[in-house]
């Protein structure tokens, strides 16, 4: 099952994985290290951050590290841009609208 990226961000727990596994990859038990959740919670998460294509899992040797895949998160960065963007006109229309009446008083 492939899952949405913002399906994955919407966790507070997920985030602070994705920003954990940015600086460096990591083996399961370091992930699980950093968090105060039990050890089949944290493996839900790196389920669900893989299966959406945020991070991938290699192993080395007995091991398994996890990877951060932020180019996963560009489809998030447009989202945001668009609205950005509306906002953008909008609050450049209202300064316009403001700006005119201001020059009425």
């Amino acid at each position: 099952m492939r899952r949405d990226v913002f399906q994955a961000i919407a966790d507070p727990n997920r985030r602070a994985m994705i920003n954990l596994l940015a600086g460096q990859p990591l083996n399961l038990n370091a992930v699980a290290d950093h968090f105060d959740i039990s050890r089949p919670a944290v493996s839900k998460h790196i389920k669900i951050l893989n299966q959406c294509g945020l991070i991938s899992i290699r192993a080395q040797g007995r091991e398994r590290f996890c990877h951060a895949e932020l180019e996963q998160l560009k489809v998030v960065k447009d989202w945001v841009e668009s609205y950005r963007a509306f906002w953008t006109k909008k609050l450049d229309a209202l300064d316009e609208l403001l700006s005119e009446e201001g020059d009425k008083i």
